[in-house]
């Protein structure tokens, strides 16, 4: 018989509550091959806050040649009640995007940078200072109007091509990022390499160098199962935002080797089983990853969804619902 539900059992030097800060329909969804139906991203989105997820980064404003999948960001954004109480973070990494975003009401904004140099030519086509220079003033903006804004930095872990970073590189760029204005800084591991020693001592040297430990975030990939380890080493050394896409979904675009994100439900049963408060409804989040694999036509990778919904739980999915990778 199936468990429903984690034994909780607290640990002792864990936050009280965490933030989930939910990805899948921006990051998540941004490596699909075919083009989703912007009905269908909403109703994931407006499912996943209806599970209780309170911060879901809903949209990309980036040039739609080089992310198709995000061309859709002012449809979106247009279809959502930005007054429902969520955080609808979008992804801005211009000023023409953090025009758009505003245009649409949103006033929480991400730029994505790069902790390495090869990296941020693939991604950005600009290198880390060219790339400090373009968030300057999308960050002197947004904070101007009163918007947060949140600093993601890649690759903090490993880096396909360069190989292993080194902890100052990281704390570097994430030092250059804070002294830009941003609220928040999310510490990726771009490519699921990084394990949980790692981790602890990556936190503690962007700590030591003067950013508060309640401004980091961290945003793990699980390409070699570690994810949830990691998030467990982050707790410990009290960061208190995760990163997570429901039933796993995403990658990166421009890094072959990201494998998925780290699964909101697996994450979501770790945390209740520590006794760590999330505001989310296990069950209904379930359940929407389960309609949204019926959508992409294929089975949710997290494990808790298979275990609570089984193996094959997109066959569950409404009868109707047409495979969204089939759009082109």
């Amino acid at each position: 018989m199936v468990m429903r539900t984690p034994s909780r059992v607290a640990a002792e030097g864990m936050p009280e509550a965490v933030t989930i800060y939910e990805v899948g329909p921006r990051d998540g969804l941004q490596n699909e091959k075919g083009i989703i139906p912007t009905d269908v991203k909403v109703e994931f989105i407006e499912r996943l806050g209806a599970a209780g997820l309170q911060t879901i980064e809903a949209a990309g404003f980036v040039h739609p040649g080089r992310v198709p999948q995000l061309a859709d960001a002012e449809s979106v954004i247009d279809s959502l009640n930005l007054d429902a109480g969520r955080r609808y973070p979008v992804l801005v990494p211009t000023l023409s995007g953090l025009d758009r975003a505003f245009s649409r009401g949103i006033r929480d904004v991400a730029v994505f940078g790069s902790a390495t140099e090869t990296f941020s030519q693939r991604n950005l086509g600009r290198s880390i200072d060219e790339s400090m220079k373009m968030f300057a003033p999308v960050v002197a903006r947004a904070r101007e109007a009163g918007a947060n804004v949140r600093g993601y930095v890649s690759m903090c872990c490993g880096d396909p091509w360069e190989g292993a970073v080194p902890i100052g590189k990281v704390v570097d760029v994430a030092t250059r990022m804070a002294a830009l204005g941003c609220t928040e800084l999310a510490l990726g591991d771009t490519i699921g390499a990084g394990t949980p020693g790692q981790v602890a001592a990556l936190i503690d040297a962007v700590v030591a160098a003067g950013i508060d430990v309640g401004s980091i975030g961290v945003h793990f990939h699980d390409t070699y199962g570690q994810a949830l380890a990691n998030v467990l080493a982050a707790l410990q050394s009290g960061v208190a935002t995760i990163d997570s896409s429901a039933g796993g979904l995403g990658g990166c675009p421009f890094a072959e080797s990201s494998a998925g994100n780290l699964a909101t439900e697996d994450l979501v049963w770790m945390l209740e089983g520590l006794g760590i408060e999330t505001g989310v409804n296990l069950e209904k989040l379930v359940s929407a990853s389960v309609w949204m694999a019926g959508q992409l036509g294929r089975p949710s990778v997290s494990r808790t969804v298979q275990a609570l919904a089984g193996r094959h739980a997109f066959d569950h999915a409404e009868p109707d619902a047409e495979p969204a990778t089939a759009q082109r």
